[in-house]
């Protein structure tokens, strides 16, 4: 991700969701083509012609066809339920720096939200049953608007949480340096070095 930081920011950790919403899309991704394989070999080998006995002759004439759909259809999945759903946990970033936390989401279309570490008045972990075992959970932001601001999914939510306030703690005295000054520069970048005790999970 390419932005431009102000000055004395620090990019602290950059993280995604927590990977479990890859699990299905995953075990298809292995499953589908297996079947597909399958399928195919069994219709070379006359499992129509067996099941349709009456029309023996006919079913040969439908091999191709048969084999194509069932290639057609592994693709299908593959490119129109897994492919979508990996580039869109590729395309999310969660980006903690010094002053800033940075949501953002999608490749070709960006959506990007930013929430300031100073206006954040309190930080607060909501986890399932599931995200407890995995240790994720969302990550909710008291801004003082009437709705928080919630990052979903962080992995290692406690620890994230616990960067959250380090950064906090860490501010100057007296208001956020850079945090109201020059525009946000798109065509800048984060430098490569994270701030000690930070990790960069990309």
């Amino acid at each position: 991700m390419r932005k431009e930081l102000f000055p004395g920011e620090q990019v602290i950790v950059v993280t995604r969701p927590q990977p479990r919403t890859l699990i299905v899309p995953a075990l298809m991704f292995i499953v589908v083509p297996a079947l597909a394989a399958y399928a195919s070999a069994w219709v070379v080998k006359g499992g129509p012609a067996r099941l349709a006995p009456l029309i023996k002759e006919s079913t040969r004439e439908w091999t191709p066809w048969l084999i194509g759909a069932c290639i057609t259809l592994a693709a299908w999945v593959l490119l129109g339920y897994c492919l979508p759903r990996v580039m869109s946990w590729h395309a999310t970033k969660y980006i903690l720096t010094s002053q800033r936390l940075v949501v953002r989401y999608g490749m070709l279309r960006r959506r990007d939200l930013q929430v300031s570490l100073a206006t954040i008045r309190n930080v607060v972990i909501h986890q399932s049953l599931l995200q407890r075992v995995l240790r994720s959970g969302n990550i909710s932001l008291d801004t003082g608007y009437p709705s928080s601001t919630v990052v979903p999914d962080v992995p290692e939510a406690a620890t994230f949480r616990n960067f959250i306030l380090d950064a906090i703690d860490d501010l100057p005295q007296g208001g956020v340096l850079g945090a109201g000054g020059g525009p946000y520069n798109a065509d800048g970048a984060w430098p490569d070095e994270t701030r000690e005790g930070g990790r960069d999970e990309r």
